[in-house]
């Protein structure tokens, strides 16, 4: 996998969480994504809104989101959705540090944005 394809991929995936968590759409912040494969790891930059993907190692990164390529590009060939990158994060298979407040943030959107997709399917 090429780094542009890479980058593409990142891209791909924060368009497809924002798309079904709308509130992420104006959070303005920048965090690094690791993946990691036989010996090697690429670095990427994220910035939001956006996304702005560059292959970079980040130095102002307020989150770092680690995990296998093999897992990532099994995820987005499966289109995976913010329930399913819950599940690797509680598992094991991604892991995300920094700054507390912000990724206690993220897990309250997500929370809330599952609150209300149970309330929809109930009323269904």
């Amino acid at each position: 996998m090429s780094s542009n394809d890479a980058k593409e991929q990142i891209a791909r995936v924060i368009a497809a969480v924002t798309e079904e968590v709308p509130a992420f759409r104006p959070l303005k912040l920048v965090f690094s994504v690791e993946l990691r494969g036989r010996g090697d790891t690429q670095q990427f930059r994220v910035e939001l809104p956006g996304p702005i993907v560059t292959k970079e190692i980040p130095t102002d990164a307020r989150v770092n989101v680690e995990m296998r390529r093999e897992f990532f590009n099994a995820m987005v060939e499966e289109g995976a959705r913010v329930a399913d990158w819950r599940e690797a994060f509680h598992y094991g298979q991604a892991k995300a540090t920094g700054v507390s407040q912000i990724l206690q943030l993220i897990e309250r959107v997500v929370n809330m944005h599952e609150e209300r997709a149970q309330l929809r399917r109930a009323r269904n």
